[in-house]
């Protein structure tokens, strides 16, 4: 299953949009330095992450998620999350 997702960068506090069909193993190359275009933010956290039905669909999504509407989208969809709003667990 593809999916489309987001990670955070712990070290700029900015976030990209990818697709992949392999979720752990892609954060995984990340956050261990492995892709020369992100090697320099990590640690990255997944903030979002979207199942789809096929590949198709997920680079669908990954371009929209990169357009100004879709970075809006985004951003409004994980307000609580960027602003430190989250709610705190009940433990």
């Amino acid at each position: 299953m593809y999916c489309t997702y987001v990670p955070l960068s712990k070290k700029d506090g900015k976030f990209y949009v990818g697709y992949t069909n392999n979720l752990q193993a892609r954060l995984e190359s990340r956050n261990k330095g492995r892709v020369d275009s992100t090697s320099y933010r990590r640690p990255f956290v997944l903030i979002y992450c979207e199942a789809c039905i096929n590949q198709k669909d997920a680079i669908r999504r990954e371009k929209y998620f990169k357009t100004y509407l879709g970075k809006m989208f985004l951003k409004n969809r994980l307000k609580s999350y960027l602003t430190g709003s989250m709610p705190r667990s009940r433990d």
